[in-house]
C-alpha cells in the first residue's frame, strides 16, 4: 500500500515532462517558426517619390530705405493685400526737400550764365569771322601794292586777338555747360533720395510681416515690411538620396497639405536644386501648385508624392520580406524544406510596396515576407497563410 504514491507521484511527473516537452515544442522556444511565403512573380511597378516639405514662397520682397533714417509711417499691416506701386510707408525726409529746392535754384542760375555764355560766344565768333574777313581784305590789298605791309600785319594780329577770344568764350561756355550738368545730376540723386523715402509695393502682393513702427530708426537695407508674391507659392520638398531615382523636372506630383488632409492638389516639379543636403543625405527640390489653391499660406507643411513612369515586365517582390545582413539587402528563400539568404539588387519601388529585383532571384522561387522570430539556415519554419499581427 504505501508503493501506490510513489507510483501515482511517478506517473503525474512523467506526464508534466510530457505536457511541458508538447508546450515547448508547439509555442515555446523549440517550436517552428510560424512563417508566411509568397513568389518571385513577373510584373509592374508604378514607382513613386515621397516626400516632406515646406510652403514658401519663390518671390518675397525686404521693404526698406536705401538709407538710414527714422520711419515717419506705416500704411498697411500684416495680411493686407497691396498692389503694384502702392504707397507702403515713408521715411522722415529730413532735409532732402531743402536740398532739392536749393539744388533746383542753382540749376536755374546755371542756365542764366549758360544763357550768357552763349551770348558772349556768339559775339566772339562774329568779331573772328569779321577779322578773319578783314585779314583776307588786307592780304590781298597788300599782294597789290595798295596797302602797306603793316596795315597787313595790323590785320592779321587782330585775327589772332579775335580768335583767342573766341577759344575764351567756347571754354568758358563748356565749363558752364559741365557745371549744370552736375547740378542737374545733383538735381537727379536729390529727388531719387526724396522718392526712396517712399516705401512702395513693387509688386501685387501680401503683407507678411511688418518689422518697424512709427518713430523707429533704421538702418540702409533693413525691411521695415516683408512683402510675398501669393502667385509664386511652391513647396520646398526633401527626398531621400537613395530613392530619388528618376526625379525630374516637370514630374506631376500629388499634394497632401497639412490644413487639408483628406484632399489632393496636383503640382509638378518646378526646380532641382544643384546641391543637396550632405548631413540628411536628401535632395532638395521646389514643387510647384498646378493651380494654385485658394487659402495656402507660407510655412505650411505638406506631403509631396511624385509619380514616376511605369515599369513593365520586372520581378515583382513586395517589400515586406525585404531583410538586411549588415549593409546588404536580401530575402529568405524557402526551397527543399531549406531556408537560404540572397543577396538582392532592388530597383523602382511602388507605393503598394512592389518592389523591382534587378538582381539576385528568379520567376517563381519561394521567399519568406513575415515571420514571428528572426531566421538562419537552421530555424525550423511552419508555413501558415497568415501570422494574425505577429511581427516579421
Amino acid at each position: 500500500m504505501n508503493r501506490r504514491p510513489a507510483v501515482l507521484f511517478a506517473t503525474f511527473g512523467v506526464a508534466l515532462l510530457v505536457a511541458l516537452g508538447w508546450v515547448a515544442t508547439k509555442s515555446g522556444p523549440l517550436a517552428p517558426i510560424r512563417v508566411t511565403v509568397t513568389t518571385v512573380t513577373v510584373g509592374e511597378v508604378a514607382p513613386a517619390l515621397f516626400g516632406i516639405g515646406t510652403v514658401e514662397a519663390q518671390r518675397s520682397y525686404l521693404i526698406g530705405p536705401t538709407a538710414a533714417g527714422r520711419v515717419k509711417r506705416v500704411l498697411v499691416d500684416v495680411g493686407d493685400t497691396v498692389k503694384a506701386g502702392q504707397l507702403l510707408a515713408e521715411m522722415e525726409p529730413v532735409d532732402l526737400d531743402s536740398r532739392v529746392e536749393s539744388t533746383v535754384a542753382a540749376a536755374e542760375r546755371g542756365r542764366s550764365t549758360v544763357a550768357g555764355a552763349e551770348a558772349q560766344q556768339r559775339d566772339a565768333r562774329s568779331r573772328q569771322e569779321l577779322a578773319a574777313a578783314e585779314a583776307r581784305r588786307a592780304t590781298a590789298l597788300g599782294e597789290a601794292g595798295v596797302v602797306s605791309q603793316s596795315a597787313v600785319d595790323a590785320a592779321r594780329k587782330e585775327l589772332r586777338s579775335a580768335e583767342a577770344q573766341l577759344a575764351v568764350a567756347e571754354a568758358a561756355l563748356a565749363g558752364v555747360r559741365r557745371d549744370i550738368a552736375r547740378l542737374d545730376a545733383d538735381l537727379g540723386g536729390a529727388r531719387q533720395q526724396r522718392a526712396n523715402v517712399r516705401l512702395l509695393a513693387p509688386v501685387d502682393g501680401i503683407v507678411t510681416s511688418r518689422a518697424a513702427e512709427a518713430g523707429s530708426t533704421v538702418v540702409a537695407g533693413q525691411a521695415v515690411l516683408t512683402l510675398e508674391d501669393p502667385r509664386s507659392l511652391w513647396i520646398a520638398l526633401r527626398l531621400d538620396q537613395a530613392r530619388s531615382t528618376g526625379l525630374r523636372v516637370g514630374l506631376p506630383a500629388e499634394i497632401t497639405l497639412r490644413s487639408s488632409p483628406l484632399t489632393s492638389f496636383a503640382g509638378r516639379v518646378a526646380r532641382l536644386e544643384p546641391t543637396s543636403d550632405s548631413v540628411t543625405e536628401e535632395r532638395l527640390a521646389k514643387v510647384a501648385f498646378d493651380p494654385l489653391p485658394p487659402g495656402v499660406s507660407t510655412g505650411e507643411m505638406a506631403e509631396v508624392t511624385l509619380r514616376l513612369p511605369m515599369v513593365s515586365k520586372v520581378l515583382v517582390i513586395p517589400n515586406a520580406s525585404l531583410r538586411s545582413r549588415g549593409a546588404q539587402a536580401g530575402v529568405w528563400i524557402h526551397a527543399n524544406g531549406q531556408l537560404r539568404f540572397a543577396p538582392v539588387k532592388t530597383g523602382a519601388e511602388g507605393p503598394d510596396g512592389a518592389v523591382q529585383i534587378l538582381d539576385g532571384l528568379a520567376a517563381g522561387e519561394a521567399i519568406v515576407v513575415y515571420s514571428e522570430r528572426d531566421l538562419n539556415e537552421d530555424s525550423r519554419i511552419q508555413i501558415v497563410a497568415s501570422l494574425g499581427g505577429a511581427a516579421r
